[in-house]
């Protein structure tokens, strides 16, 4: 008996640690996600701006919500403009990591235009919530777009990766002038996601500390977490969606991909990438990768 209790009251002696813990820092850690800077890029040899990369472009800081800036980049197309590209970056990311793309489809005759996402990379922000409000500055941005008479926008699309993914749905659902999305490992509800990187990080499938931690994340951030949902938003838009995913995605399980596709009306593809894990999906499909992207805008955005 004494061994149980003995048992017993170090379970919940350990339940209730991590509890106060996450009460804490869990909130911190989902709201404020760790700023990858140019610091990360440079130590991979990689462009840090696009005239690193032979682009010419403007650096522009767009304001929302009053006084929230997003540092972005613009890179206009040769004529005859094909259509505009948006760049959303993963958590914790930023626009840096969308430069070979850009260079990509500015090849192809299209304006692109990139921005650190709220509480990313040089952008202001307090909070990141994960599309809740971010699907708002996707709006803003194209708003200033369509102020430039100097720019011939054409049809505007989306590319999203990761995080920027669940954003480019769940904008393309209040935006209609998103006109086609690439949504690359998406994850499909920000609660089961969550989940997911809870068991991973502390292996404990408990409802209740995921709970407690976005309840006062909520409180905290001014959001709510159930509508944070590309799932839900997927199952009532009719614009042409391109999933793409890694068979051997570690950080977001492409089971996700397949639900949000299956969920999807049509017009819809899906691009599974056998063995690709969250950050290599264009290194190991090559070619075909590029190929893929390039039709998917040029069928639906000419």
């Amino acid at each position: 008996m004494s061994l149980l209790f003995t048992l017993a009251t170090a379970l919940f002696v350990f339940l209730l640690s991590v509890t106060v813990v996450l009460f804490i820092v869990g909130p911190t850690i989902l709201l404020q996600p760790r700023r990858r800077t140019a610091d990360f890029y440079r130590a991979l040899g990689q462009p840090l701006t696009p005239s690193d990369a032979g682009l010419s472009y403007e650096e522009i800081n767009i304001i929302v919500d009053g006084d929230v800036k997003l540092n972005s980049w613009l890179i206009k197309g040769s004529p005859p403009v094909k259509g505009t590209i948006l760049y959303l970056h993963g958590v914790a990311d930023c626009k840096i990591d969308g430069i070979r793309l850009a260079k990509l489809l500015h090849e192809h005759q299209y304006n692109v235009f990139l921005y650190d996402a709220r509480r990313h990379g040089l952008s202001g922000g307090t909070y990141c919530t994960y599309g809740y409000y971010e699907k708002h500055d996707v709006s803003k941005v194209i708003d200033y777009l369509e102020t430039r008479s100097d720019l011939t926008l054409g049809k505007v699309g989306a590319f999203g990766t990761s995080m920027g993914a669940a954003v480019a749905i769940q904008a393309a659902g209040i935006d209609e002038r998103i006109g086609a999305v690439v949504a690359e490992n998406s994850f499909a509800t920000l609660r089961t996601i969550f989940d997911d990187y809870q068991k991973r990080m502390i292996r404990l499938p408990l409802h209740y500390l995921r709970n407690i931690v976005i309840k006062r994340s909520e409180l905290m951030a001014h959001f709510k977490a159930n509508d944070v949902s590309p799932l839900d938003v997927a199952g009532r838009i009719d614009i042409p969606i391109l999933f793409i995913y890694g068979t051997d995605d570690h950080l977001i399980n492409h089971k996700y991909s397949k639900l949000l596709y299956q969920r999807k009306r049509e017009p819809k593809e899906l691009f599974p990438i056998e063995g690709a894990r969250h950050n290599d999906t264009w290194a190991i499909a090559g070619e075909r990768y590029s190929r893929t992207l390039l039709d998917f805008f040029e069928k639906y955005l000419r």
